[in-house]
């Protein structure tokens, strides 16, 4: 995609247009390939055409899929011969079952994140490679947007299915599309996203790195998460610059699609050095897998248990519940008893908000505490009975001061963990660290501290506290982080992480 001084222009070619043409008028044009967009014909289609386009692409007389001139017209022409002559039966029998199929698939369309995930097989990707035919977009040195985008693309698309998605592209050759094309075969196959992929160019020398842009108007939420994890993935994968993860409203394609969406610009062709890249098909398959694992955590995202122990304070926990509610984000609070008594309405709070509460201690005075299993009972049993008259909540779920093997409780620590076991609690410890229990922490250090003790787990329980200053203030910024999480409170049914 042309940019010009970083903004958006007329140079877009068209992509930044409010207004481009007429909806109804895109859908007249290719209502001849109406049967090709629809449900698993579509699919089955599409994924057909690709291989065997591929396969040409690739044959020592034929192909030059990544020297410079990918899929030529003939190549195109040929393929799409070949698949309307061979394959009329078999795309009319996959149209009989899609059609047979459609009240169902309007019942479960658009599940993913919100409810119970799709399996992989039954979800739709919607690749959009910018720009072709006439349309090149920018073009540097003789390298062109539209080629870059499709090879890409195309790469893309196999290592999605290779996971086990369903996957479209707008174009798979050459050819030339409206927005409106493009916008009406993502809605029409009822795609459960779609992604956009451009080249960027400047007039500023040495621009460089990767720009992620999706429409508020569109999903807002999911589109920004996708576009968090797309930049991520694609970033980290290719040891690009991360430059932008950007709203915008005047993107056709990403405003006027019916499900979740984003553009994503994979680097600068005005930058000599990041054109060479670029124009190579090994960084093209870098990328390709960047973006193909953003896609995959944004349907399928790793868990994490956000905990905070040591509360409630009147100041710090409610800054901590504010960022909870207003990102819809339940986690789990290991309560003080003392503290509860000092400051009910909080912790009332914590549990009408929907958190998940546990017990942490009544006294943190360790050396008290751990002096032997009926002091560490009698303290537990006193903690518990407050958090109920003040909460109404009976829990099970407990922390161990400084957790469960520390150097206060060498002695007594497998006692204790038998009679509470006997009694029917569970403890939970933590394989991740703010480390904010110290002295002056400093919320860049505590951010640094969370991402990289995580160390891409799958399943992160994560120890805060929210009696801690600058993890209030931090915690924004922290959970931005994880786009590929799902955050959710501690159950009695959740596998406890463990010293």
């Amino acid at each position: 995609m042309q940019r010009a001084r970083l903004y958006i222009t007329d140079g877009y070619g068209g992509y930044g247009r409010k207004y481009y043409g007429n909806y109804r008028r895109a859908k007249r044009r290719i209502k001849l390939q109406e049967t090709i967009w629809k449900g698993r014909a579509a699919k089955c289609a599409a994924v057909f055409l690709t291989a065997m386009l591929l396969a040409t692409a690739f044959h020592d007389t034929a192909g030059r899929m990544f020297s410079g001139t990918i899929l030529p017209e003939q190549t195109a022409t040929a393929g799409a011969e070949a698949l309307e002559a061979g394959n009329a039966a078999f795309l009319e029998e996959m149209l009989a079952e899609n059609t047979a199929g459609k009240e169902e698939r309007e019942n479960t369309y658009m599940e993913g994140p919100a409810g119970i995930p799709k399996e992989r097989e039954d979800t739709l990707v919607m690749l959009d490679p910018g720009h072709g035919g006439a349309d090149e977009g920018c073009a540097r040195n003789g390298v062109q947007e539209k080629e870059v985008n499709l090879q890409i693309a195309l790469a893309t698309q196999i290592k999605l299915q290779e996971m086990g998605y369903q996957v479209l592209l707008t174009r798979a050759w050459d050819t030339g599309l409206t927005l409106e094309e493009r916008v009406l075969k993502a809605n029409e196959a009822r795609a459960d996203i779609y992604v956009s992929i451009h080249q960027n160019a400047s007039e500023v020398a040495g621009v460089e790195g990767i720009e992620v842009w999706y429409s508020a108007q569109n999903a807002g939420e999911e589109s920004a998460r996708l576009s968090e994890l797309i930049e991520k993935y694609t970033v980290e994968n290719t040891g690009a610059v991360g430059r932008e993860i950007l709203e915008e409203e005047n993107l056709y394609v990403i405003r006027e699609c019916a499900m979740p969406s984003c553009l994503v610009e994979t680097g600068f062709l005005s930058n000599a050095g990041e054109r060479g890249k670029l124009a190579d098909r090994e960084y093209q398959e870098q990328i390709a897998e960047g973006i193909a694992s953003g896609i995959d955590l944004y349907f399928h995202p790793k868990t994490m248990y956000l905990t905070f122990d040591d509360g409630p304070s009147p100041e710090n926990t409610a800054t901590v519940l504010d960022i909870l509610k207003e990102r819809n984000i339940k986690a789990t609070f290991f309560l003080v008893g003392e503290n509860v008594e000092r400051y009910p309405e909080i912790a009332r709070r914590i549990a009408a908000e929907g958190h998940a509460i546990g017990i942490h201690c009544n006294r943190h005075a360790y050396q008290e505490l751990y002096r032997s299993v009926d002091s560490y009972v009698a303290d537990f049993e006193k903690a518990r009975e407050i958090v109920r008259e003040v909460t109404g909540v009976e829990t099970k779920l407990f922390r161990f001061p400084g957790g469960s093997i520390n150097a206060y409780n060498k002695r007594v620590y497998k006692d204790i963990i038998a009679e509470m076991t006997a009694r029917g609690y569970v403890y939970y410890d933590w394989n991740a660290s703010l480390e904010d229990a110290v002295t002056n922490p400093n919320a860049d250090t505590l951010i640094q501290n969370g991402v990289s003790s995580t160390l891409g787990r799958n399943r992160v329980v994560m120890l805060a506290h929210d009696v801690v200053y600058q993890t209030g203030q931090c915690l924004d910024e922290l959970l931005d982080q994880f786009p590929e999480y799902r955050m959710e409170p501690l159950t009695g049914d959740v596998e406890p992480i463990q010293f």
